[in-house]
């Protein structure tokens, strides 16, 4: 287990590690009296953290320890909670020789159920029109050869479908309606379309020989996707009707992880490579912001259901803990930051409270 350890931190130092330009944050408490709450997962101390944000500024309320084998660091990676927000899932990425998913009640944090998987499963999501949970088979560990989507049925934690998809999938995201769930491959250089329905995969876009891409957004109102292509700088705008990348952006090092505001206009990302994030205005095409993160590595993003605030999670390196930062989506400014436990990375948005709240 060590020696699968060993083989993360290599690869992210590798291929994702690059300078160490911390800047000092400002806790600034949220003037709309909104609370939010987020999951967030640290990979290398087998924990999900329950984060708070609020006129109180940022905190840990709960720390939740996961996973099977209490002796072996088994790597959360993934999170995701379900539409009905009842329940969060997190894919335990190593396992002993596949991973897995384990479901918890929000709130309790109780236990539910798991399912085993694939080698290495990554990035979920869990679809409102079927209730079915989608979660890639990154295959880290594995040879370079396809790899799959499993389909699992919640209720029961049971796989009922592997879809054979391509090299290294990662970064999924289903569609609005919950009957199509995107994904990037990796080593295979494009975005696939998989119908949740048939579990059959409709169409793939081939992004450019080499390109390496790592995430997708969920699609906007208007039928655009936003996919990182992590080793060429640069993020691409795909039309789903067209099926053709229509904008390219040439961003900072390293764009990983990317989320967009519910109303379309901004688009948020992660420049691991960089350390920083980058806000960009969609109807210009310009980016309004690059802020430097307070520690290196940022990795996960996500925009609340208002659109006022993103959380991100930075991994840090060596004995540093991992972060969570808040910044605002207007103007790309951090707000607060609170540390978490080691190489924080997957996070999901839970809940928000006070006025004009909504999940």
């Amino acid at each position: 287990m060590m020696q699968r350890r060993r083989a993360v931190v290599a690869f992210s130092t590798a291929w994702l590690l690059a300078g160490h330009a911390p800047a000092a944050t400002s806790a600034e408490p949220e003037a709309s009296g909104r609370t939010y709450y987020v999951y967030v997962a640290a990979e290398s101390d087998d924990e999900v953290s329950v984060v708070r944000y609020g006129p109180a500024g940022a905190e840990v309320v709960k720390t939740v320890t996961v996973g099977s084998y209490p002796a072996e660091i088994e790597g959360p990676h993934g999170l995701n909670v379900d539409p009905d927000g009842r329940h969060w899932y997190v894919s335990i990425a190593h396992g002993f020789p596949y991973g897995s998913v384990h479901k918890y009640e929000t709130g309790t944090d109780a236990w539910v159920g798991d399912v085993t998987l694939g080698l290495f499963p990554a990035t979920l999501d869990v679809s409102a029109a079927t209730g079915l949970l989608f979660a890639v088979n990154f295959n880290l560990h594995g040879p370079m050869e396809a790899s799959s989507i499993s389909v699992v049925e919640v209720d029961t934690m049971s796989e009922v479908a592997r879809v054979e998809t391509g090299v290294r999938p990662h970064g999924g995201r289903l569609g609005r309606d919950g009957s199509a769930f995107y994904s990037v491959n990796m080593m295979d250089f494009e975005l696939v379309e998989l119908d949740a329905f048939t579990f059959e995969i409709t169409r793939r876009l081939p992004l450019g020989e080499g390109v390496m891409p790592t995430w997708v957004t969920r699609p906007t109102a208007d039928g655009k996707v936003y996919v990182t292509g992590n080793n060429v700088a640069r993020i691409f705008e795909i039309d789903l009707g067209s099926w053709r990348v229509e904008r390219t952006f040439e961003t900072g090092a390293g764009p990983y992880n990317v989320d967009v505001s519910p109303d379309g206009t901004r688009m948020v990302a992660t420049y691991k490579n960089g350390d920083a994030v980058g806000f960009w205005d969609l109807a210009s095409g310009e980016e309004v912001a690059r802020t430097p993160t307070s520690r290196t590595i940022p990795h996960g993003v996500v925009v609340t259901p208002d659109g006022e605030l993103a959380f991100v999670t930075l991994e840090g390196v060596g004995a540093d803990p991992g972060t969570v930062e808040v910044y605002r989506m207007a103007t790309g400014e951090r707000v607060d930051a609170v540390d978490v436990g080691k190489q924080a990375g997957g996070i999901a948005f839970w809940k928000q409270e006070g006025r004009e709240s909504e999940r």
